[in-house]
């Protein structure tokens, strides 16, 4: 979630880019820039970035797999035979 207490311009950022790189690695939350009163920029450190990034990875492949859950038990699912095949034709590998 972004802390609301922690907007600031571009413009001050921009000019204390060194103070704000700093509290950025010190801390996983995110700054949100201003162009001209309104919200433009998120701002983060990397490895917090690369969290985000993985939990919605993780919460992505668990919507597919009950997706995927919710079809097998509608009897819409297939054979892993046939499955393979369909796979291997689509993306060119055999055995």
């Amino acid at each position: 979630m972004v802390d609301l207490r922690e907007v600031r311009s571009v413009t001050e950022f921009q000019r204390n880019l060194k103070d704000y790189v700093g509290r950025l690695k010190r801390k996983n939350t995110a700054l949100v820039l201003t162009v001209n009163g309104r919200a433009e920029l998120i701002v983060q450190n990397a490895e917090s970035y690369q969290q985000l990034l993985d939990r919605l990875e993780r919460a992505e492949t668990i919507a597919a797999i009950r997706e995927g859950m919710k079809q097998f038990e509608r009897g819409e699912g297939i054979p892993l035979q046939q499955a393979e095949r369909r796979l291997r034709k689509k993306h060119g590998f055999s055995r």
